[in-house]
C-alpha cells in the first residue's frame, strides 16, 4: 500500500523536491499580494463608488500583469550580469517590496496615487511571476512534471490566499489600508531569500549566435497554429463574465454579510482549492489532458450554476467549498495545457504571453461581470441573471475543444521531453 502511494508522488528526486520547495514558497509570497483587495474594495464602496469604477481600478493595478511577455523576452534576450533568471529575480522581489512599503507610509490613499503604487507592486510580482513560470517550464516539461509543479504552486498560493481572506476580513472591517499594503510588502522578501538560496541559474554569455538562435526559436513558435489556438481557447474560457468586485456589493447589499464573514469565506475558498490543487498533482499524470479540460469545463459551469443559490450563511459556506474544489482543478488544466504548448528555448516569453491571455480575460471578464450587474438592476436581480450569463458563456467553450487539438500538443509535449530527465 505504502509503495502505491509513494508511486503517485511525482517528485522523486531530490532535484525535483528542491524546486517544489522553491515554486511553492515564492507562489505563496506572491499570493499575499492580495491581502489589501478587499480593503480597497470596501474602502472605494464607503467613498460611494459604484462596481465599475472599481473593477477598472484593480483592472489598472494588473495592467503588468497582462505585458508579462515583454518580461520574458527581456529575460530571454538580455541576461542580466551573466544570468537570465536570478538577477532578475532579486531586482523585481525587491522592487515589489519597495512599492508595497510606499503604499502602506501614503499619507493619503487618492484613488490614482493607490492605483500607480498597487501597480508598481504588481509589476515587481508579475516580473517575478514570469521567471519562476520560465523555470518551472525549464524543468518541469523535460519530466513531464508542468502539471505537477503547477499544483505545488497553485496550492502555495492558495494556502496564500487563506491567510488573505482572514486577516484580509479582518481589516476590511476596520479600513486599515497601510496595515494591509506594510504586511503585503514583507512577502516579497522572502522571494529574494529563496532565490538566492535555492535558484540555480548558470551563468550566460551574450553573443550573436545565442541572440539568433533564441530570435529563430521566438519566430518558429510564433508560426504554430498550437499556441495561437490555445491563446484564443484560454481567452475565451475566461472571460465569460464574472461576478468580480459586484460580488463583494452583493454580500454586502443584499445578504448583509459582515466583511469578516466575508474574509472567513474566502479562506474557506482558498482551503478548498488547495484540495483541489493535491487532486490535480496525480490526476495530471493519469488522465489525458482532453478528457481533464472536457471535466473542467463541466465542473466550471456546474460551479457557477449553484452560485444561484448562494442566499445566506450555510449556502454561501457549502458553495464556497465545492466551488473552490472545483474551480482549482478547472484552473490547473488550462494552466497545463498553456504549459505544454509553449515551444522549447523560449519558454519564459511563450509562457509569460500565454499567461498574459489568461489574466486579459479573467480581468475583462471581472470588468463586464461588474457593469453588466449594474445595468441589469443590481442586488438580487442583477446577481441572478449575472449567474445565468456566466454559466451560459462558460459552457459554449465546449464547442471550441475540438479545434484546439488537444492530444497533439499533448503528444508533442512528451515527444519533445528529454529521456535521461525523465529518468531522472
Amino acid at each position: 500500500m505504502l509503495d502505491r502511494l509513494k508511486a503517485w508522488h511525482p517528485f522523486q528526486s531530490p532535484d525535483t523536491q528542491r524546486l517544489a520547495v522553491l515554486f511553492a514558497i515564492v507562489y505563496f509570497a506572491q499570493g499575499m499580494w492580495g491581502l489589501p483587495d478587499q480593503t480597497i474594495t470596501i474602502t472605494f464602496k464607503d467613498r460611494g463608488f459604484e462596481p465599475g469604477p472599481v473593477a477598472a481600478f484593480f483592472a489598472f493595478a494588473t495592467v503588468p500583469w497582462m505585458i508579462k511577455p515583454v518580461y520574458g523576452l527581456l529575460s530571454d534576450f538580455v541576461p542580466l550580469f551573466g544570468r537570465r533568471r536570478k538577477s532578475y529575480l532579486l531586482l523585481t522581489s525587491s522592487t515589489a517590496c519597495v512599492m508595497g512599503l510606499l503604499a502602506g507610509l501614503s499619507a493619503e490613499h487618492t484613488y490614482w496615487r493607490l492605483a500607480i503604487l498597487y501597480a508598481g507592486m504588481g509589476l515587481g510580482l508579475a516580473f517575478t511571476d514570469v521567471l519562476t513560470d520560465a523555470l518551472m517550464v525549464e524543468n518541469g516539461k523535460p519530466r513531464g512534471l508542468t502539471g505537477a509543479f503547477q499544483a505545488v504552486q497553485w496550492a502555495a498560493i492558495t494556502v496564500a490566499a487563506i491567510l488573505v481572506g482572514v486577516l484580509g476580513g479582518h481589516l476590511a472591517e476596520h479600513r486599515d489600508l497601510h496595515a494591509a499594503f506594510f504586511i503585503a510588502a514583507g512577502f516579497p522578501l522572502a522571494t529574494l531569500v529563496m532565490t538566492v538560496l535555492f535558484v540555480r541559474d548558470p551563468r550566460v554569455r551574450v553573443e550573436g549566435e545565442a541572440f539568433r538562435q533564441t530570435w529563430a526559436a521566438i519566430r518558429a513558435g510564433l508560426g504554430e497554429r498550437s499556441v495561437w489556438l490555445v491563446a484564443g481557447f484560454v481567452f475565451l474560457f475566461n472571460f465569460s463574465p464574472s461576478f468580480g468586485p459586484a460580488f463583494l456589493y452583493y454580500q454586502t447589499d443584499v445578504l448583509r454579510f459582515s466583511q469578516t464573514f466575508i474574509g472567513y469565506l474566502s479562506s474557506l475558498y482558498s482551503a478548498a482549492a488547495v484540495v483541489g490543487a493535491f487532486i490535480y498533482a496525480p490526476l495530471s499524470r493519469r488522465m489525458p489532458l482532453r478528457r481533464v479540460i472536457n471535466l473542467a469545463i463541466g465542473l466550471s459551469v456546474a460551479g457557477t450554476l449553484a452560485y444561484l443559490l448562494y442566499r445566506g450563511h450555510w449556502s454561501a459556506i457549502a458553495i464556497e467549498v465545492i466551488f473552490g474544489c472545483a474551480g482549482m482543478v478547472t484552473q490547473l488544466a488550462f494552466l497545463d495545457l498553456a504549459a505544454k504548448a509553449c515551444p522549447k528555448g523560449v519558454e519564459a516569453t511563450f509562457f509569460a504571453l500565454l499567461m498574459s491571455v489568461f489574466n486579459a480575460g479573467t480581468q475583462a471578464s471581472r470588468y463586464v461581470g461588474a457593469e453588466l450587474y449594474t445595468h441589469l438592476g443590481g442586488h438580487a436581480r442583477g446577481y441572478h441573471r449575472l449567474v445565468l450569463i456566466s454559466a451560459a458563456a462558460t459552457a459554449l467553450v465546449w464547442l471550441l475543444v475540438p479545434f484546439v487539438r488537444i492530444e497533439r500538443i499533448e503528444t508533442k509535449a512528451r515527444a519533445a521531453a528529454d529521456p535521461s530527465a525523465a529518468k531522472t
